[in-house]
């Protein structure tokens, strides 16, 4: 019993010991193995790997992919003619060489970001300070970029202490005034779209006032010539009603004499009241 349950403690040891011997280096990562705090060696290409056990040697790893920075600044920057501008952009960038990664800037890719970041940024601001808006809106935008990516590479690049690292590419997302200015802007927009919209409502209204004076002048016009002509027929027919009854009047004396009496009774009885006295 003593026996087996040597043995199986020292092939728990044995696995043990292998387990923190024994480091799998992806193939998006570099593995950096360290002996008492100093880079022993770097690898670059993927598999399994062997190291002597902690603490006389550990391993780390690094991303070698091809990483994204963008902007998180909203601080604006003066132009050439003094305008405050924000600008978006972003940086990618990869850690070339670990070992120089490590020794200047830091042990894992955040650190890599604050510092490129901080000298994109400054570069950013300089190279926009001899530019004007017009320039960082047109076709000078691309050599703008480039200026940028020329000086950071320069900042990575440095010969004494190199950042072990390669910018790729540089670019501009959005370049728009500041806040304050923006609101301005929208502010002058807007007065300036009211006062038309106002001068358009009075055009309109004193065109409605003139349209409704025009109508209001042909209406009393037609009216006027309609009463006329309503006047003429109107005479026209009390003409030939007298020249017909002056006619039929004429033929029977007795009969016209009689036809009036009839009207005269008929006018002097229009109320239920009226009284007569016959002598």
């Amino acid at each position: 019993m003593n026996r087996i349950g040597f043995i199986l403690s020292s092939l728990l040891v044995a696995l043990a010991l292998a387990s923190s011997m024994l480091f799998v280096v992806d193939q998006r990562q570099f593995g950096v193995v360290f002996a008492l705090g100093q880079i022993k060696t770097v690898i670059t290409e993927p598999g399994l790997n062997f190291k002597l056990p902690p603490p006389f040697q550990n391993v780390s790893y690094i991303d070698k992919r091809l990483l994204t920075l963008e902007s998180t600044d909203t601080e604006p920057t003066l132009t050439a003619e003094k305008q405050r501008v924000v600008i978006d952009w972003y940086v990618r960038w990869r850690i070339s060489d670990p070992s120089a990664y490590i020794r200047n800037v830091g042990l894992d890719e955040r650190a890599g970001a604050l510092q490129l970041n901080r000298v994109v940024r400054n570069s950013f601001q300089q190279e926009v300070n001899k530019r004007t808006v017009i320039e960082l809106l047109s076709t000078r935008r691309e050599q703008l970029m480039a200026d940028v990516k020329r000086e950071v590479l320069a900042a990575v690049r440095g010969a004494e202490k190199p950042w072990g690292m390669d910018v790729v590419d540089v670019r501009i997302t959005r370049v728009d005034y500041a806040e304050t200015i923006t609101r301005s802007v929208y502010d002058r927009m807007e007065a300036e779209r009211k006062r038309v919209a106002n001068e358009l409502r009075s055009t309109g209204q004193a065109e409605g006032e003139k349209i409704r004076a025009e109508a209001d002048r042909q209406r009393e016009v037609i009216v006027a010539e309609a009463y006329r002509k309503a006047q003429e027929v109107k005479g026209q027919g009390d003409a030939e009603a007298a020249r017909a009854y002056a006619d039929a009047f004429g033929r029977d004396p007795a009969f016209a004499q009689f036809y009036r009496s009839l009207e005269a009774y008929k006018a002097s009885f229009a109320g239920k009241s009226d009284v007569m006295v016959v002598d």
